[in-house]
């Protein structure tokens, strides 16, 4: 089942709507389920408008610079263990070992 996304201009015209045709009528005109209906005039009757906006997909500035200093570092890991790698191998065929200890 896909589900709807509701902006904050629709949920508060779906609520002000209520007072006007009643919350059934309502929720069939709008196809919204009641659950959804009273969830929303929960929140918005605690916190007002801030409680119907839209949380969801929503990244902080923070936590997306986060995300792509981790990519830059794995990247960064991941060049110096092929790096390193390499290494071994060159010292295997030139030595017959790969411990640098050994030689």
């Amino acid at each position: 089942m896909k589900y709807k996304k509701w902006t904050l201009k629709q949920k508060l015209e779906i609520l002000s709507s209520s007072e006007e045709l009643g919350i059934v009528e309502t929720c069939r005109k709008y196809s919204v389920s009641t659950g959804t209906f009273y969830s929303w005039k929960k929140k918005f009757e605690s916190q007002g408008e801030a409680g119907l906006k839209v949380t969801y997909e929503t990244k902080s500035k923070a936590h997306k610079q986060a995300d792509e200093e981790n990519r830059l570092l794995r990247k960064l890991l991941s060049d110096k263990e092929i790096e390193l790698e390499v290494q071994r191998e060159l010292l295997k065929k030139k030595f017959g070992t790969s411990d640098p200890r050994k030689i």
